[in-house]
C-alpha cells in the first residue's frame, strides 16, 4: 500500500533524475503555479463573498450616493476588491509561458550534451547520443505538460475577476 502511495514522488523523482537542473526548475515552477491556482480558488469560494458584503453594507450605510464624492469612494471600493480578486494573477499568467520556456532551456542543454559527446569521441554513436537526446525531450514534455495544466486556471481566474467586479459595480448603486 505504501508503494502505490509513493508511486507518484518516485516518479517525479526519476523525472527530475532524467531530465537534469531545468526539470527541477519546471517543477518548482509548477508548484508555485498550483499553490497561487488553489489560493486564488479559496479566495474566490470563501473570501470574496465576506469582502463584498461588508463593502457593499458600508456603501448602502453612506446617505451621500450621488456626489463626486460619493462616487470616487464607490470607485475605490470596487477597485479595492477588484485588486484583491487578481491578486498573484500576474504571477500565475507569467509562470504558464514560462515553463515551456524552461523546457526549451532543457532541451538545448541535452542537444549540447550530445554535440559535446560527439565532438569527444569523434563519431555520431547512436548510445551516446540517446541519453542527451532523451534529457532535452524530457524537458520539453515537463515543460508543455505543466503549462498546459496552468493554461486554464489562469484565463478562468482572469475571466471570473472580470465577471465578479462588473456584478459588484452593479450592487453598488448610486
Amino acid at each position: 500500500m505504501l508503494d502505490f502511495l509513493l508511486a507518484p514522488f518516485d516518479a517525479v523523482g526519476e523525472l527530475v533524475d532524467s531530465g537534469g537542473v531545468a526539470v527541477e526548475w519546471i517543477f518548482i515552477a509548477c508548484v508555485l503555479m498550483w499553490t497561487i491556482t488553489f489560493e486564488r480558488y479559496h479566495y474566490f469560494r470563501h473570501r470574496l463573498g465576506p469582502e463584498s458584503a461588508t463593502l457593499l453594507a458600508q456603501w448602502q450605510a453612506r446617505k451621500d450616493h450621488e456626489s463626486w464624492t460619493a462616487r470616487q469612494i464607490r470607485r475605490a471600493m470596487i477597485s479595492r476588491l477588484n485588486v484583491a480578486m487578481t491578486a498573484n494573477l500576474g504571477v500565475l499568467k507569467v509562470l504558464v509561458p514560462l515553463c515551456p520556456l524552461l523546457g526549451l532551456l532543457g532541451t538545448v542543454t541535452g542537444m549540447l550534451e550530445v554535440f559535446d559527446s560527439m565532438a569527444a569521441r569523434g563519431s555520431a554513436d547512436a548510445r551516446a547520443m540517446a541519453s542527451g537526446v532523451s534529457q532535452a525531450m524530457v524537458c520539453t514534455m515537463t515543460g508543455l505538460a505543466v503549462s498546459v495544466s496552468g493554461i486554464y486556471p489562469a484565463f478562468y481566474f482572469t475571466q471570473k475577476a472580470k465577471y465578479e467586479t462588473e456584478l459588484l459595480a452593479d450592487k453598488f448603486a448610486y
